[in-house]
């Protein structure tokens, strides 16, 4: 097995600093983007028709759906690491808090203006999230470990469930608009930028983009970070050699 890696503990300040501030900035862009009002990222449509419908907050109905992803991860053997279990809470937090403090936006010069801040500001935050290498979201973790274990392309996985999810989402009552065209066009080629500009140690592109070759059919290895966030393999099907992508190789586009 050949795997480019961060050293265990190398730069582990800056990687906590990393992830935390990634993922209160992730909350604070979901919440810039329900107070733009003109449409939420995939996940953000749903969190809001679920919202409407309980009349919990969108914050909370976020922390419960990142739990309940969480607990798809079982079947398909995905081992969470500390960026994931943090990801659930924080995310949640940050986007009460955040809507808390910011009002509704009036008027659609200004709309626009925060609709693009807030995908930037997700950009910004997926980048420091990911390139601090503490474990995929839930989210993403559901979508790298069905690719892994059904052998179907990332970009097929990823398509479906965000079409099932964002779909749900607006028969519930979230918002389906401009914003989530504009999101689904920029957030690839955002995050790619900034993880590579957040990457922690070494040379970026290795750290973004190394590939884990996995010799034993049928089982996981962990991350090239080494901090227990599992990569698994594609199903056990014969073949002796199984290539299997780090968490920011599946979730940026291909």
């Amino acid at each position: 097995m050949s795997i480019t890696a961060v050293p265990r503990g190398a730069h582990l300040t800056r990687r906590l600093i990393q992830l935390y501030v990634g993922l209160a900035l992730y909350g604070a862009s979901s919440a810039l983007l329900v107070r733009a009002g003109l449409g939420l990222e995939p996940w953000g449509v749903l969190h809001q028709g679920l919202a409407e419908r309980t009349g919990l907050s969108i914050g909370v109905v976020s922390i419960v759906v990142g739990a309940a992803v969480l607990l798809l991860w079982i079947p398909i053997r995905q081992r969470p690491g500390l960026g994931t279990v943090s990801n659930v809470f924080a995310v949640g937090i940050a986007m009460d808090g955040t809507l808390a403090l910011v009002p509704d936006v009036r008027g659609l010069a200004a709309q626009i203006a925060v609709m693009a801040a807030g995908v930037v500001v997700n950009g910004v935050a997926t980048g420091l999230y990911i390139a601090a290498r503490f474990g995929p979201g839930p989210r993403d973790g559901l979508m790298t470990g069905l690719h892994l274990r059904t052998g179907r392309s990332i970009r097929l996985v990823r398509t479906l469930i965000e079409v099932a999810v964002v779909a749900t989402g607006f028969l519930l009552g979230g918002t389906l608009g401009a914003g989530t065209v504009v999101y689904a066009l920029a957030i690839g080629p955002l995050a790619q930028f900034f993880l590579r500009f957040f990457a922690v140690g070494g040379n970026p592109d290795t750290e973004a983009g190394a590939d884990a070759e996995v010799t034993e059919p049928g089982t996981g290895t962990e991350d090239a970070a080494g901090d227990g966030a599992a990569v698994a393999s594609a199903p056990d099907d014969g073949d002796a050699t199984v290539t299997a992508r780090t968490p920011e190789q599946a979730i940026l586009p291909q």
